[in-house]
């Protein structure tokens, strides 16, 4: 009498791996839609100093204003015109985030409050100014 177990026994010793893969991506796709993404201005800002300077923790969307004047959104040049329709954009792709101005310490006021004013008309009323905490 022969054994002919040897061939089924080798079957029944492999490890499915499949399970494991399945979990591993949907663990992936979970950290993936849970991530928030910050949406950088794209250039340098020389921040003012502020003592009552605080973190803002879901400042998502970051506008920059030169101190030549020009105004940057997600790491491009726009006009202080386009800036409405560059929030609602973003705004449409994050609707939690909230926007933050990075003004340089040279730029003109007049221009900040006409990126504060397109920010508003976007519909957004939770509009920081970034500084640098002193001390």
């Amino acid at each position: 009498m022969r054994k002919r177990h040897s061939a089924s026994s080798a079957d029944e010793a492999a490890i499915d791996m499949t399970p494991m893969l399945d979990i591993v991506f949907i663990m992936l796709i979970f950290f993936i839609v849970t991530t928030s993404f910050v949406k950088e201005a794209g250039v340098e800002i020389n921040r003012p100093s502020a003592n009552t300077a605080e973190t803002v923790k879901k400042g998502n969307i970051m506008v920059a204003v030169r101190e030549n004047g020009q105004v940057w959104v997600d790491k491009r040049q726009i006009e202080v015109g386009a800036v409405r329709a560059n929030i609602e954009r973003l705004r449409a792709e994050n609707p939690e985030g909230a926007v933050v101005i990075q003004a340089d310490t040279e730029s003109k006021s007049g221009i900040v409050v006409e990126v504060m004013d397109q920010i508003r008309m976007a519909g957004v009323q939770n509009i920081s100014i970034a500084a640098n905490k002193e001390g």
